[in-house]
């Protein structure tokens, strides 16, 4: 225990330490830390207390000296919470509550130390801590970032007392997930989430320690499944990808809390999405990084138990999507990691018998191949199975691989296309397993597997069918055998459809009437109702499947007649095949057919094709005829097969000829389409395939050259830009991609001198189509011709869009325009700033949302606001131009672009995007529209844009830039700046330029007191503007410097000195505004750091009296801030400092003591109160003092007010000095500010010790006096009257005295 004297010492000893805790080297801070500690042990009630004293008492602390202090209360709190008092407990909570949460943005170090606080707290005083976070996490509204953090890290630090809270706090939160627009708080919510859950998992592992044993899982899978649905469905897709991981290790903690038939539901989508995380270029590894608690929270479901996964996905219909496969091989290929293979070998064997897995046999055959080759590579002793042992360890938990897998791997492979083609894996499997089927295997299989597989891959199988049909003599027996095959068939594979028709074209060589009639009836069966005529649309997934039938049909056909017996096939070609052929033609079946379609047959079909669209187009040769026929094959110019593409572009080559050969223009029509269609054949000059680029180019050149006719042109025209399209056919030869792209540039250009504007926006579209087309090089031709259009028609492209917006209604098309914008942006920046940006003023509404568009991105935005910035740094604000003949002087103008920048810098902020780039850019654009502000004081607009009145109104210079300023202040969270502004009327303050400073001041100051962190970056952008040429903008920055030398902030924040020399260097500018400001703000020091008077003593002087000197001072404002700053600055400087400038300053003071100004007059009379304290004890002061004591006493009744308190303030402090004990007690007496004085009373008792004490000074007093009876003012003159009155009675008076002494004397 402390000893009474030690316990008065705990307080002095502490608040020595507080004061020490920000000590610049670490382990003085430490040691700090630990003492303090050591006191909060002994004490900790009376520690905390001082400890939070110290924080309210000391508001301004810099942050690292506030996050020492509050460590120290979170380490006595950890301590000895057992010993600290309730009272105290609740003060702690409220404090840490209230640091927490001062400052509305993130200041990471400063608010996590607080939350430590609260989180320690929480360990035993759990309801306390949550009523005072719950007051803060209100629904509705979006809480403090460090509320959720605390809220989650209560969660891990008291499971027991948090989890009750747990559902009514995830309720809460749930609406606030989709409210969430910033990355950090999605972030933090997520983060939250994955607590909450590993929270309630570890409640429910101890409920038998547990303070409600009967809370279940389910109490909370609701609330989890709707922010999981959030999480999954929205923000795993960030572009952060801190953001990514979070959420990830979040779903894996929460999907544990979902109901199961949800998570049976989810898991499939969860995989598909986790694996395509992967594709995200910074993130090769994003599961492994989650952390190893998480990862297998994230994966146990995932890949825990492989086979739960692929049934699931399985009975879901997932592994039958394409890339199934490839899922179901990545989980394994998961399990095949090189520090498994003792596992995985030999138990994936048992997975490959039992029905259930059927589906799994492709992925389960090539892991198996990956895992034999490699063992027998090695001659691992573990690469041999002996079948017929029994009891084989294998791992795998109740299976068995006692039976040899061979028959199941050859049933396999007489069903290849079963079960996602496991016929070739099962086969190459067999070759690899050889040596543990038998030891003859070996050799043979090496030899012959490779020639079935080759075989297989040739359609082998559905030959042998066909060849055994052809054999069969049991009618019967074929007709089914054809039924099946048929039925069966997968008529969506290519390669199936083919091996279809190969098969029954063999077996129509022996039966060919059965062959056909099976044919026939296939064709009328319920699986073709769905069809829809020759040019019919494809509605949904069963018509594309009737389409694929179709497809089977025709290539039977085409085979039948291939290996039909020549005496019977002449009788039937028309009747029964061309006749069938026709009824399901359709020209998608005929880019469906493939390269094993006769050749013959293939040609003379195409023709007939060909001619059949000609005809359909003749029909309505026009741009809309065109469009028609152009939809039935538009879809497989992206198709993935090469034949498919090329027959696709061909066909419209040879339409587009035929149109253009055929066309008649009598009327004037416009070619509509021809954006459409250059969008949709423009890429493909990049195509894979040669001919295909070759037949693009084609379509290319006729289209133009259709454009050409309906512009009016002859037909044998030639146009030097469109022929030059055969020169570029040419280097498409070429197979090189730099070729090939640079050769598609050269072909945009040709297109961009003959595309009409109002086709550019049709364009667009289809080439963003464009860019995910099914073959890499034409989704980089859409670029590159994308590209290659904004380079050249740039701002016609961004007129489009313009023009686009001022059609549509739906906010969600407006939202995609906006998305284009920003898609061009982010290529061609420049070009796109600087044509929105000489877009007409004031910006209509569409423009407006073209800049807020671009604000949605925060790093395009980030670049943007830069380059506006310093442009507006060094553009010309205005003009000075002669208005008017009539009128003198000139007028201030503004300059276009700088206004024009003004207004996208508001437009953009607008946007809530773009609070990120703005935070991050804010000490540049508050000083850039600062000074912009300053520059737009006075300005007027130009005359095209004035003549309009609802111009004025929209777009007033003024007005831009304070809304611009405003609207910065809101997206950086200022709002404690912008209220004060507004109740006081700044902003209408600075609009007038006669009030333009005070306006500046009262931002300035609200800066000061609530963006100090904010106000270094600030000061250094705007030191530079001190030098510019525009006085406007030196007036406003010197306004807003001055400012802050009032207020103690800029001394913590080290920026004093940097002010104080620009001021200096202010005192000398050309304009007197900005000398008077430079002078102010050199006064003002004294209240904002009044330590530091001393440490500028003689800069300070010399600038004071230096203004009191200046001549270029009309309305002597100069003089007056000089004269005030002396006086402020004269209460806080040392004796030695001013002691030898005493009378000079005095001498300086003196002429303005009769000023016809009232508050120079005051100012002069208070300045000369305060240097009277430094010249106590000096003759030659005391002197000055009694020639201006008549003065003094005049101005007693002076008419103002303030000169009176100024008198008799001054009187008061100058009395010592008079050289009078009674004078001295009299004016202490009587001249009190407040108090009022009865003059002729006063005069008439002070006259009495005047001519007592100073009878020397009488005649000066007397001639001093009778000056003043030409007083411009009444009341002094009335004064002065009086007093020599008093006076003359009192010196007769005096003198008849003297001489009665002087007579009694004599007579003596």
């Amino acid at each position: 225990m402390f000893s009474s004297r030690q316990e008065t010492a705990v307080p002095e000893v502490t608040l020595a330490l507080l004061d020490a805790a920000n000590d610049r080297d670490p382990v003085v801070q430490e040691q700090v830390r630990k003492s303090i500690l050591t006191l909060g042990n002994q004490q900790p009630d009376k520690v905390l207390s001082m400890c939070q004293d110290y924080l309210l008492k000391h508001p301004k602390l810099v942050v690292g000296h506030r996050v020492l202090i509050l460590q120290t209360i979170e380490l006595v709190v950890k301590s000895r919470i057992d010993d600290i008092s309730y009272p105290k407990i609740k003060s702690v909570i409220q404090l840490a509550s209230d640091e927490m949460t001062k400052s509305k943005e993130v200041v990471p170090e400063w608010q996590q130390a607080a939350s430590n606080i609260l989180v320690a707290v929480g360990n035993k005083y759990i309801n306390d801590i949550m009523e005072e976070i719950l007051s803060k996490f209100q629904p509705g509204v979006l809480p403090h970032f460090f509320v959720v953090q605390t809220l989650a890290n209560l969660s891990d630090s008291n499971v027991y007392g948090m989890v009750p809270f747990l559902n009514a706090i995830m309720g809460t939160m749930l609406p606030m997930l989709g409210m969430t627009k910033q990355d950090n708080m999605k972030w933090v919510f997520s983060s939250a989430l994955c607590r909450f859950s590993e929270s309630i998992l570890e409640y429910l592992a101890n409920l038998d320690k547990a303070p409600d044993p009967t809370v279940r899982k389910d109490t909370f899978s609701s609330e989890i499944y709707s922010a999981y649905d959030v999480l999954f469905n929205s923000w795993i897709q960030s572009r952060e990808s801190k953001l990514r991981l979070t959420v990830a290790e979040a779903l894996g903690s929460m999907s544990h809390l979902m109901a199961h038939d949800k998570l049976e539901e989810q898991l499939p989508k969860l995989l598909l999405t986790i694996l395509g995380l992967y594709k995200k270029n910074s993130e090769h590894y994003i599961i492994t990084k989650v952390k190893p608690s998480s990862t297998i929270s994230l994966l146990r479901e995932m890949f825990g138990g492989m086979v739960q996964v692929i049934s699931a996905m399985a009975h879901h219909g997932y592994l039958e999507l394409e890339g199934g496969d490839l899922l179901v091989r990545f989980i394994i290929q998961h399990c095949a990691l090189p520090d498994t293979h003792h596992v995985l070998w030999p138990m994936l064997l048992c997975y490959l018998t039992p029905n259930q897995y059927a589906s799994a046999t492709t992925p389960l055959c090539k892991s198996l191949i990956l895992l034999a080759n490699k063992k027998r590579a090695a001659q691992e002793a573990s690469f041999i199975i002996d079948f017929s042992a029994q009891g084989v360890d294998t791992h795998t938990h109740g299976h068995d691989v006692t039976d040899e897998p061979s028959p199941r791997l050859r049933v396999n492979a007489a069903f290849p296309f079963r079960c996602r083609g496991h016929g070739a894996p099962s086969l190459s499997l067999l070759n690899a397993l050889s040596p543990n089927i038998h030891p003859k295997a070996e050799p043979l299989w090496e030899n012959e597997i490779p020639k079935l597989l080759s075989y297989l891959e040739g359609f082998f199988l559905y030959r042998c069918i066909g060849v055994i049909l052809q054999q069969c003599y049991n009618k019967e027996l074929v007709r089914k055998q054809l039924q099946e095959i048929l039925i069966s068939a997968r008529h969506n594979d290519a390669i199936e459809r083919t091996g279809v028709a190969m098969g029954i074209g063999l077996c129509a060589s022996s039966h060919l009437d059965g062959t056909l009639e099976k044919l026939e009836e296939f064709g009328k069966s319920d699986a073709f109702r769905k069809a829809s005529g020759i040019f019919g649309l494809l509605k949904d997934k069963n018509d594309v499947d009737v389409e694929k039938m179709k497809s089977t049909l025709i290539l039977c056909y085409g085979y039948v007649a291939l290996h039909a017996p020549e005496d019977q096939l002449l009788t039937r070609i028309d009747s029964d095949i061309l006749q069938n052929i026709s009824k399901n033609f359709n020209t998608k079946n005929i880019f469906d057919c493939n390269a094993f379609f006769p050749q013959v047959l293939y040609s003379d079909t195409f023709n007939a094709l060909h001619e059949l669209l000609r005809n359909v187009l003749a029909r309505d040769l026009s741009p809309d005829g065109l469009q028609s026929v152009f939809k039935h094959i538009e879809s497989w110019l992206s198709s993935g097969q090469d034949h498919e593409r090329e027959r696709a572009v061909k066909t419209t080559a040879e339409l587009l000829q035929f149109y253009l050969d055929s066309l008649s223009v009598k009327n004037l029509v416009t070619f509509h389409n021809l954006g459409a269609l250059v969008g949709r054949l423009g890429p493909r000059c990049t195509d894979p395939n040669p001919e295909v680029r070759r037949a693009a180019i084609d379509c290319i050149y006729r289209l133009m050259y259709i454009q050409l006719r309906y512009e009016g042109f002859s037909l044998d025209y030639k146009d030097d830009s469109v022929e030059g399209l055969l020169d570029v056919r040419e280097k498409l030869s070429n197979p090189d991609h730099s070729v090939l792209y640079k050769t598609c540039s050269e072909l945009t250009k040709i297109i961009s001198k003959r595309l009409p504007q109002q086709q550019l926006s049709t364009l667009l579209f289809m080439l963003f189509d464009g860019l995910v087309d099914s073959q890499s090089n034409c989704s980089r031709a859409s670029s590159v011709i994308l590209n290659t259009l904004l380079k050249n028609r740039g701002a016609e492209m961004l007129e489009v869009l313009h023009n686009r917006l001022q059609l549509i209604g739906e906010e969600q098309v407006k939202v995609a325009i906006g998305q284009s914008v920003l898609i061009l942006a982010t290529q061609h920046l420049q070009t796109v700033v600087n044509t929105l940006v000489a877009y007409p003023l004031p910006y209509d509404s569409w423009s407006c949302e073209m800049w807020m568009a671009l604000g949605a991105d925060s790093t395009l935005a980030l670049q943007i606001i830069e380059m506006i910035i310093e442009k507006l740094n060094v553009m010309v604000p205005y003009v000075d131009k002669k208005e008017s003949m009539l009128r003198p002087g000139l007028t201030k103008v503004a300059t276009s672009q700088p206004l024009a920048m003004t207004c996208a810098l508001r437009e953009m902020m607008l946007n809530g995007q773009s609070a990120d780039a703005v935070a991050y850019v804010f000490p540049k654009l508050f000083s850039s529209l600062l000074v912009r502000l300053g520059s737009s004081v006075g300005v007027h607009l130009p005359k095209d844009l004035n003549s309009n009145n609802s111009c004025v109104s929209l777009c007033c210079v003024f007005r831009v830039a304070v809304e611009a300023l405003r609207i910065l202040l809101g997206r950086a969270q200022l709002d404690a700046v912008v209220k004060p502004l507004d109740q006081e009327g700044a902003w209408d303050k600075m609009k007038d330029p006669q009030q333009h400073t005070t306006g500046v001041t009262l931002l300035s100051r609200a800066m000061a007191k609530h963006a100090g962190p904010r106000l270094p970056a600030i000061v250094e952008n705007l030191c530079p503007s001190l030098c510019n040429i525009y006085e406007c903008q030196r007036v406003t920055v010197t306004a807003f410097f001055s400012e802050l030398l009032n207020h103690h902030v800029v001394t913590e924040l080290m920026i004093l000195d940097m002010l104080m020399n620009n001021m200096m260097e202010r005192i000398t500018d050309t304009c007197g505004t900005v000398r008077m400001l430079a002078v102010r703000g050199l006064g003002n020091i004294a209240v904002g750091s009044p330590e530091k008077v001393n440490k500028y003593a003689k800069e300070l002087l010399a600038a004071m009296s230096s203004g009191m000197e200046e001549k270029d001072d009309p309305g002597k404002l100069i003089t007056l801030e000089a004269m005030s700053g002396m006086s402020k600055i004269l209460l806080y400087l040392d004796q030695k400092n001013v002691q030898l400038l005493v009378v000079y300053i005095f001498m300086k003071i003196k002429p303005f003591l009769e000023n016809e100004n009232d508050e120079i007059r005051c100012a002069s009379i208070m300045l000369l109160g305060n240097l009277s304290k430094f010249g106590s004890g000096e003759p030659v002061f005391k002197d000055q003092i009694h020639n201006v004591l008549v003065s003094l006493l005049l101005h007693l009744s002076d008419p103002n007010p303030q000169v009176v308190k100024a008198c008799k303030y001054a009187m008061r402090i100058c009395a010592p000095v008079i050289g009078s004990e009674q004078i001295s007690a009299m004016f202490q007496k009587h001249l009190l500010e407040e108090k009022g004085l009865h003059y002729g009373e006063f005069i008439n008792d002070l006259t009495k010790y005047l001519i007592q004490d100073f009878p020397g000074m009488l005649n000066f007093y007397h001639i001093t006096v009778i000056q003043f009876f030409k007083s411009n003012w009444a009341e002094i003159r009335a004064s002065a009257a009086m007093f020599i009155g008093k006076n003359n009675i009192y010196i007769y008076i005096y003198i008849l005295v003297q001489y009665l002494v002087l007579q009694k004397f004599v007579l003596h």
